[in-house]
């Protein structure tokens, strides 16, 4: 079925959209459009992608569920638009980065800057009803979703793959650890971030891999 993404990646997933429970979700998720408040707009729940050609991927970053509440969720994992208040989980994130790398606090949490530059930040289910955390899950997203991961993996080398939390942590399954890099950590939220999110510098970590690996490192 045709999927408005981008050029590579509908090449590269042509198979997956033509399988039964792709199809059922596009049905489900059309429907909740349709008929209730749901996030990111429809245009953006393809932004990853969109930002992010398969062949120029360098990092992936997994999160779980787009933020539910107005104006936050734009199809980036952790990301949000600019002039919207950070969320805590990507507070953290920028404070992580300031003691590994010295850099300050951003002015915004919209991380189109890094997906422009090969950062793909994924989540496992990409669309959620408004005030409604999970609503989406295990509708079908994160089949989908593993089969992206599953693709990089297999289509691609020297990705560095950025898991934070069990449940990111879990997609290690799916990766091919002799081709790529995976960092894992607690997950970025306020209940986790003391036990190991802080100080486990994967933006540094990250950046020397791919310069061993020949490539243009991250401007985090």
């Amino acid at each position: 079925m045709q999927v408005k993404i981008e050029a590579s990646w509908s090449e590269a997933l042509h198979t997956t959209f033509e399988q039964q429970f792709f199809k059922d979700l596009v049905a489900f998720v059309r429907d909740e459009y349709g008929s209730t408040k749901v996030f990111p707009p429809g245009k953006e729940i393809f932004n990853a992608f969109d930002h992010c050609p398969i062949d120029e991927v360098k990092v992936v970053i997994l999160g779980q569920d787009p933020y539910h509440g107005p104006g936050q969720a734009h199809g980036l994992s952790f990301s949000v638009k600019p002039r919207v208040p950070f969320p805590p989980s990507l507070l953290n994130i920028f404070k992580e980065i300031e003691t590994d790398l010295g850099k300050p606090m951003p002015t915004d949490g919209d991380l189109t800057r890094w997906a422009d530059q090969g950062v793909f930040l994924l989540n496992a289910t990409l669309t959620v009803r408004a005030h409604q955390a999970g609503s989406h899950q295990k509708k079908g997203w994160e089949e989908f979703t593993d089969e992206v991961i599953r693709t990089i993996s297999e289509r691609r080398e020297h990705i560095v793959f950025l898991l934070w939390g069990a449940y990111a942590q879990k997609k290690s399954a799916l990766i091919d650890s002799k081709k790529h890099l995976i960092l894992k950590a607690p997950h970025p939220s306020p209940l986790s971030s003391y036990r190991g999110f802080f100080g486990c510098k994967h933006f540094s970590k990250a950046n020397e891999y791919l310069v061993a690996q020949g490539k243009k490192p991250i401007e985090w």
